[in-house]
């Protein structure tokens, strides 16, 4: 599409027979970020979402709490909408099922597919499934029980008004023939494909209200209600506008460019929606994109229960809005399965965002505070390196443009985190620090201008991801997200024509340090270590020691807790390595350990390892060890390493640099 098309976006409308859980803040999130990415392009952006009202599960629900179905949906509607305010979601339209404009609409469709034949009235026995609110065949049964749910079933002979959408059944194999992305990912479409092979039948589309009378009436029969489905699929045209009496008030909106959905709801809008819209004469959707569910980490136990508690809020709460809008779209690719644990959280919070987004904009924010007047420099001694870059840039640039074209956020987001990656190791290459010390200022002021200017483009790009946390940035590098977005639309625009150039900063622009972006989590916070309290253990009963052959005491080598509570180890990553130029056994690496610059150790491992082995490594080191020089070389540290007089290994520990160890 081009930028200044118009963009229809939806989720689906979700039951109001429950509490919102990760599931529905993922597909609501990853819509928000696609339709803040086109509104920042420029696009005339409808992002709808809401809630679904009608049907057996919301009466049963609300029959639980004694209340009418209306006043219980009323209630549940400001959780829903509580949850998407927490997560920042800016949607255009929040829909209700009950919302008078759409009963409208239902109503005026029903009527016209009854007068032109395509609704007719028949009794039916067949096995009823009130998990999912559809008959089932024998055959679809699987050990007698509905094959969606897994939950009981009941048979049930009654008249019912049933739409003819067997009768499409060639048309929707041709759409998908001729439309092969239609349905995504490929896997979804396959399913679909699949479940085509057998006869499709034709779809029930009411309830009788003496059996369940919580729904909109059909207006041709009033003994009965319109079935859920055929109710709730209908809110994406009523969201443009659209009315079968006035069928080009869909546009500009429809058809929508995307309508995600969980792959739970797949048959159901791949099936009868899409066959819905054929009755009506409508277009399908561009795309149709079925992702998949966050699960438990199998053998893993999670506070009372196995693995299972997934809260949002409380991930919200403690590592903050933007970081779980970040986890859900970059751990896993949209459209597969992923297994949710706080401690994958935790790494993902540390490593991406705050070792290393956040470390690159603290490094280059607070060296250009220090050496360069905390203005933006001039870029006045460009090259091979910067040029490095700005090739990098441009494919990242691309390759994000496509990732949210094609609804691929893992993508769109890996590319950004690599562009950050390249940041971070450019300083350590460039040495700013030692340009600083020799006066070498132009390069210097070039070094730092390119710093700047990849946490500009990196966190323009993450904008629609993390609106706070990018907006807090660009704040410090004097820029605002009217600002980014501008420059968004300028690099996208370059690097599908030529290059991005890098230089979407003002010289001479102030630049503010201020707090880390993201501060690092040393260990989970302690409202979520909480859920995996157990109970205190009976105490054992108390027993005589045996007595030891040996005291310990007697050993002399033995220290105090509080001598080795003196030793400060930390992780970090060696950045460069080069051998010793006045001794054989010597490596001197660069190690970052999580501080403004990396610090040189002299190390005795070069028995074992070359220079380039070592470049990348995690590494522990002690880092309050008094800095000696060792053959003409300051050391600044220790690493720890196993062996005894020959080096077996460097002890390595998986985490970003700056992690304490104890």
């Amino acid at each position: 599409m081009n930028p200044e098309d118009a963009y229809y976006i939806t989720t689906p409308i979700y039951y109001v027979n429950g509490n919102p859980h990760i599931g529905h803040a993922y597909t609501t999130v990853s819509a928000d970020a696609l339709a803040e990415y086109w509104r920042m392009r420029g696009a005339k952006v409808r992002f709808l979402t809401g809630t679904d009202e009608h049907g057996q599960k919301v009466y049963d629900a609300a029959k639980e709490r004694s209340m009418e179905p209306k006043a219980h949906c009323d209630d549940m509607v400001v959780k829903w909408k509580g949850m998407m305010s927490q997560l920042g979601i800016r949607y255009d339209r929040f829909i209700r099922t009950t919302d008078e404009d759409h009963v409208k609409v239902v109503r005026a469709v029903l009527q016209k597919l009854y007068d032109e034949g395509e609704i007719y009235q028949d009794t039916y026995t067949g096995w009823y499934s009130t998990s999912v609110e559809r008959f089932w065949t024998e055959k679809d049964l699987v050990d007698g029980k509905c094959p969606e749910s897994g939950q009981p079933v009941q048979e049930i002979t009654e008249t019912n008004y049933f739409f003819r959408m067997g009768k499409y059944q060639q048309q929707l194999l041709d759409l998908f023939e001729s439309r092969p992305d239609l349905v995504r990912p490929p896997s979804r479409r396959n399913e679909v494909l699949g479940f085509l092979r057998q006869p499709l039948g034709d779809l029930c589309i009411s309830r009788p209200k003496s059996r369940m009378s919580w729904g909109i009436d059909l207006p041709f029969d009033d003994d009965f209600v319109t079935y859920v489905w055929f109710d709730a699929l209908l809110n994406y045209l009523t969201g443009t506008g659209y009315h079968p009496d006035r069928p080009d008030d869909r546009k500009p909106w429809w058809p929508a460019d995307v309508q995600l959905l969980g792959k739970d709801i797949l048959t159901t809008h791949a099936v009868y929606w899409l066959t819905m819209l054929m009755a009506l004469n409508v277009e399908p959707p561009n795309i149709l994109f079925a992702h998949g569910w966050w699960v438990s980490s199998d053998g893993k136990k999670m506070s009372k229960s196995l693995g299972n508690t997934i809260d949002v809020d409380l991930l919200a709460k403690a590592f903050g809005v933007d970081a779980t809008r970040y986890f859900m779209l970059r751990e896993i690719a949209f459209g597969a399965d992923g297994a949710f644990s706080y401690d994958t959280f935790l790494t993902r919070y540390n490593n991406d965002l705050a070792n290393d987004l956040g470390n690159l904009a603290h490094r280059g924010l607070s060296m250009t505070t220090k050496w360069l007047d905390a203005k933006v420099p001039e870029d006045s001694a460009p090259g091979d390196a910067e040029a490095a870059l700005r090739r990098l840039a441009t494919d990242v640039v691309q390759r994000f443009d496509t990732g949210f074209r094609e609804v691929e956020f893992q993508n769109a987001l890996e590319a950004v985190m690599e562009l950050v990656g390249a940041g971070n190791k450019y300083i350590d290459s460039q040495e700013p620090w030692a340009l600083y010390r020799e006066k070498e200022m132009a390069r210097l002021q070039t070094v730092k201008r390119h710093v700047l200017e990849i946490c500009y483009l990196a966190i323009t790009l993450l904008l629609p991801v993390i609106p706070d946390k990018a907006a807090e940035l660009l704040a410090k590098l004097g820029r605002t997200p009217e600002e980014a977005t501008d420059y968004l639309n300028v690099v996208v625009t370059r690097a599908a024509e030529s290059e991005v150039g890098l230089n979407g900063l003002s010289v001479g622009a102030s630049v503010d340090v201020g707090e880390p972006l993201f501060p690092r989590f040393r260990e989970m916070p302690d409202s979520i270590l909480a859920l995996f309290e157990e109970p205190e253990p009976e105490p054992e009963p108390k027993t005589q020691p045996k007595p030891e052959t040996t005291s310990m005491s007697d050993n002399e080598d033995l220290i105090e807790f509080n001598d080795f509570a003196k030793i400060q180890l930390r992780t970090g990553v060696i950045r460069s390595a080069e051998a010793h130029p006045d001794a054989d056994r010597l490596l001197v690496l660069k190690v970052d350990v999580g501080e403004d610059q990396p610090r040189t150790i002299v190390a005795g491992i070069r028995s074992r390892f070359e220079a380039d082995d070592v470049v990348g490594k995690n590494v522990v080191v002690v880092v309050n060890l008094k800095p000696a020089k060792l053959r003409g070389v300051v050391s600044e540290g220790m690493l720890l390493a196993a062996g005894g007089k020959q080096v077996i290994d460097l002890v390595s520990v998986d985490a970003g640099p700056g992690e304490i160890v104890r």
